[in-house]
């Protein structure tokens, strides 16, 4: 069975039928590649999993182009181009969490733990707990919302500004209403993230 078969599969056993169609019409750009963008893609997100060292890379690819296919489903379609930017964005987020679950599943050595000063470990705890709940919160924004508040602090330095500009072009408004819409979003993210941490 090839890896577009078995997606197709996979994807059809879901709730969309359609979800693997869009997803391959979405990574060909308009260009029929007859699956071969999709594998394409496919085998770069498993050899970006595999460099990071993370034991099932072929299912964190799978469950990148899950997320994006259910994004796809939600809104309709994703802004970002080309398509491979926006995986990887999205691998980055299921790499955090694969890394997360991960800690949490090694047994902790009582004789280590103890060794290390209680403020760091307190750090670490309050630390995997902002991460989480910055998961969550990102979680119930609108896919379009989700896209603009990640794509707006990506990068770093010059790459940041040039992509806030091109940001800004592709929804059609001005640098400063861009920055108005993402100090919102992040001020409600703030406020998400605030109350998830004292478990409201």
């Amino acid at each position: 069975m090839t890896a577009v078969t078995h997606a197709r599969d996979r994807f059809e056993a879901g709730t969309s039928a359609n979800a693997f169609t869009r997803l391959l019409h979405w990574l060909d750009d308009g260009t029929d590649s007859q699956g071969e963008r999709y594998l394409e893609m496919r085998r770069r997100l498993v050899a970006y999993f595999d460099r990071r060292n993370r034991p099932a890379p072929d299912t964190l690819a799978d469950d990148t182009f899950d997320r994006v296919a259910r994004t796809l489903e939600e809104s309709g379609h994703i802004s970002v181009t080309p398509p491979a930017r926006y995986c990887y964005v999205v691998a980055r987020f299921v790499l955090l969490e694969d890394i997360r679950k991960t800690r949490r599943s090694v047994p902790f050595n009582e004789a280590r733990i103890s060794a290390l000063q209680p403020a760091t470990v307190e750090a670490e705890d309050l630390n995997e707990r902002a991460l989480d709940c910055l998961a969550a919160c990102l979680d119930r924004l609108k896919p379009e919302d989700r896209e603009l508040i990640v794509e707006y602090y990506r990068d770093d330095k010059r790459e940041r500004i040039d992509r806030r500009r091109s940001l800004a072009g592709r929804l059609g408004i001005s640098m400063n209403a861009l920055g108005i819409r993402a100090w919102r979003l992040r001020a409600s993210l703030e406020t998400c993230v605030g109350r998830c941490r004292k478990g409201a």
